[in-house]
């Protein structure tokens, strides 16, 4: 999917939400868990409840890949359903690869190729060289890691050199590689002050900003630092969509809670004359 696509979308649907698919057969209602291929039929439900109100979709893979080869199956069966039956809906495989040379373009062919997502997470830590193969996929988008939310993030991310901290240098840097015009940043929700700054660097770059929801980020702050004059934001909630019940009623309870997102997204796009 082109940005221009992601865009139209946007607009047309009122809702810059991404709905995470973090898989937890633990966390599932009973009659799913025990029933043939829970992933799938837990990701479905949740597919069919939720695509009224939001653009994107993001599968987070190691929440398959510990399921081992029943749990790729799945994954396989889940963005073939989505690409089939919701082709206009935004497909990020978040694994967060991050390689170099033949390697990264094995990632790359693995998600672009073979399982046909939109886009894929990469970690930018080894730099160029380890970014450009995924970006040599010209009908891909490659989000990179820039300033994330966890507790961590602070031993490496907010390091200065030359009066710049590092995640700055990598949002900065990374506009120089071939490509750049298909690159998008994650920024967690829970740094939303941080998105004057960014939007100084990269004003016309989407951002995918997870956390909002059960992480405790905001989205209203997130909006406002945020948005761009063609919205730049995918928004992602997992937790607070997908496990917003645990009973049978829990495709019904995702739906009310996507629903309650879009709402709010979409008064941001008339407040900001998006729509």
């Amino acid at each position: 999917m082109t940005t221009q696509a992601l865009v139209d979308q946007i607009l047309k649907k009122r809702s810059f939400l991404c709905v995470g698919l973090d898989v937890d057969v633990e966390k599932m209602p009973a009659q799913v868990r025990e029933g043939n291929d829970p992933i799938f039929t837990f990701c479905k439900a949740i597919i069919d409840a939720t695509a009224p109100y939001c653009v994107a979709y993001k599968p987070n893979i190691a929440f398959f890949e510990a399921y081992g080869l029943e749990g790729w199956k799945a994954l396989e069966r889940v963005i073939d359903y989505l690409n089939t039956h919701y082709p206009t809906l935004y497909t990020i495989a978040d694994a967060k690869r991050g390689d170099i040379g033949n390697t990264a373009t094995r990632y790359a062919k693995a998600f672009f190729d073979q399982l046909a997502f939109d886009a894929l997470t990469v970690a930018p830590y080894m730099g160029r060289d380890s970014v450009e193969p995924f970006l040599a996929f010209e009908q891909h988008h490659t989000i990179l890691l820039a300033l994330t939310s966890n507790p961590g993030a602070a031993d490496f991310q907010y390091i200065q050199q030359d009066g710049q901290p590092l995640y700055q240098k990598v949002i900065e840097q990374s506009q120089a590689w071939q490509g750049s015009d298909r690159l998008m940043y994650v920024v967690g929700a829970t740094k939303a002050d941080a998105l004057v700054k960014i939007r100084q660097w990269v004003p016309d770059a989407f951002l995918l900003v997870p956390g909002v929801g059960a992480q405790g980020g905001s989205l209203d702050e997130v909006a406002h630092y945020g948005l761009n004059d063609r919205c730049g934001l995918l928004v992602n909630a997992s937790r607070a969509i997908i496990y917003a019940s645990d009973q049978e009623d829990f495709a019904q309870a995702a739906a009310q809670a996507a629903q309650e997102l879009q709402k709010q997204m979409a008064d941001w796009l008339v407040k900001k004359n998006l729509v």
